[in-house]
C-alpha cells in the first residue's frame, strides 16, 4: 500500500501553503495498492517532534477505498478542531508522518473520538499501513 503527494516527496519539506505561515489547507494525497479485503482507509498525521509529545494534526476514518477524503468522518485534532490543522512548529524542524491504514471494517466512532480513540478502534482492523514523511519548520 502507498501514500503519496503531489505537493512534496517523501521526506521532503512540506510547502508552507500547508502550514500555518501559508493557507493551511491540506495537500492532496493520493493512495494506492489497496490490500485485497479493505472496507475502509483511515489516516494520522502527527508530529512526534511537539514539545508537547506526539501532536495530532488531523484524523480522518471509514474513508472509502477509492481513497476520496472528504467520504471520511474527521475526528479531534490538537487544536481540538475536526479538520486539518496544517504543522506549526514553535522551534526547528519537526516531522509530520501521513500514516494511512487500510481497515477489514467500518469504524463506529463519533466525529468527537481523538486520536487514542482512533487506534482503539483500529487495532484488531488493520490489514496494512503505509506512511509519507514531511518537514516543516518556520
Amino acid at each position: 500500500m502507498k501514500i503519496e503527494s503531489s505537493a512534496f516527496g517523501n521526506g521532503d519539506l512540506i510547502p508552507a501553503k500547508y502550514t500555518c505561515v501559508g493557507v493551511n489547507i491540506a495537500p492532496n494525497l493520493r493512495f494506492s495498492e489497496i490490500p485485497e479485503g479493505t472496507q475502509s482507509l483511515a489516516l494520522i498525521v502527527d508530529d512526534p517532534d511537539a514539545p508537547s509529545g506526539d501532536f495530532v494534526h488531523w484524523i480522518v476514518w471509514n474513508i472509502d477505498i477509492f481513497g476520496d477524503i472528504s467520504s471520511g468522518v474527521q475526528g479531534k485534532n490538537g487544536f481540538g478542531e475536526n479538520k486539518y490543522g496544517g504543522p506549526c512548529p514553535p522551534s526547528g524542524t519537526h516531522r509530520y508522518f501521513f500514516k494511512l491504514y487500510a481497515l477489514d471494517s467500518f469504524l463506529n466512532l463519533p466525529s468527537s473520538s481523538t486520536k487514542s480513540d482512533l487506534l482503539s478502534a483500529m487495532e484488531s482492523h488493520i490489514l496494512e499501513q503505509s506512511v509519507l514523511l514531511s518537514k516543516f519548520s518556520k
